[in-house]
């Protein structure tokens, strides 16, 4: 792809997803997001709904595995990390033996080692953008389903009983629903970032 149109890409998803975080923060939007985005998953609800939300949680992480391998270097990213690994060493054996020549060699690579992990934060919060604009309208979608589906579907939870996922909340505070989908999204986007090869894994 052309640099200048993936560089013009990447603001429009930047300048989108931005959008959607703002917007999302007001509950009239979330439920006019929800009602545009039934017309695409509306035949989820054939399903029960912890099956909904497993399925929405497996292709979100899809979805952001699949841009995170193609928008992130992760080569330079390990070389990084293992060069910062290897400069925090040095610098802890030069403080612990006070060798001040050896201090102020490791202070001259301090400016590029922050450029570096500069670099690698830059290029790891890229994807986000795009990210946001999948995950978003899915949590706006699940967001409108608590409030139109019957609110009897249950879920069981490891050291809980049975719970209402509309209703009932864990860990004092923490929607079902949200907690639900979140140890699906945790659980399925380990199980695709190692069949994708993400990360070194």
């Amino acid at each position: 792809m052309n640099k200048k149109l993936r560089e013009s890409l990447d603001k429009i998803a930047l300048i989108t997803g931005f959008a959607l975080v703002l917007g999302f923060m007001d509950e009239g939007f979330r439920v006019f997001l929800g009602e545009i985005m039934n017309q695409v998953f509306g035949p989820l609800t054939i399903l029960p709904l912890h099956m909904v939300i497993f399925v929405l949680s497996l292709i979100t992480g899809l979805f952001t595995s699949v841009i995170q391998k193609y928008t992130i270097d992760w080569e330079k990213n390990k070389e990084a990390m293992e060069q910062m690994k290897l400069f925090q060493k040095e610098l802890r054996e030069a403080q612990l033996s006070k060798n001040k020549h050896k201090l102020k060699k490791l202070e001259k690579q301090k400016d590029e080692i922050m450029r570096t992990q500069g670099e690698m934060m830059k290029q790891q919060l890229k994807p986000m953008a795009y990210i946001m604009l999948i995950s978003l309208p899915i949590f706006g979608w699940l967001y409108h389903l608590m409030f139109t589906l019957s609110l009897d579907a249950t879920v069981i939870l490891p050291f809980y009983d049975e719970l209402c996922l509309a209703t009932d909340t864990v860990l004092r505070f923490i929607p079902v629903w949200i907690f639900w989908y979140m140890l699906c999204s945790i659980s399925m986007g380990q199980v695709i970032r190692k069949a994708l090869n993400i990360g070194g894994m």
